[in-house]
């Protein structure tokens, strides 16, 4: 029998801290930017695309690296410079992102 595929995937560092809800928001790029609110999406693990949980979209918004805040790296349980960085490693060229808040759903 197939798996249903999952919707977005994250890195396997972030699965315990998104499972806690220390991390509510994700910064992606443009080709994740279709997403709603009020989407509700499977989760996977990006390395070996296992499920992990299921999120509710709250808001999609564009955002700068510039634009970003120190609320905002919070949300993402880390540093503003750190966050920086790890957009920087993900997304090595993009200029411009999109900030998706969400809500795990139990």
């Amino acid at each position: 029998m197939n798996k249903p595929m999952n919707d977005i995937t994250f890195y396997q560092r972030f699965e315990a801290d998104i499972l806690a809800g220390r991390k509510t928001i994700t910064i992606r790029d443009k080709s994740e930017s279709h997403f709603k609110a009020g989407d509700i999406l499977r989760v996977g693990r990006f390395e070996d695309n296992q499920y992990f949980c299921t999120i509710e979209v709250l808001s999609v918004s564009p955002i700068t690296l510039d634009e970003l805040t120190d609320q905002q790296a919070k949300q993402e349980n880390m540093g503003l410079d750190e966050l920086k960085e790890v957009i920087r490693d993900i997304y090595p060229s993009e200029e411009q992102f999109y900030l998706i808040l969400f809500n795990i759903l139990l």
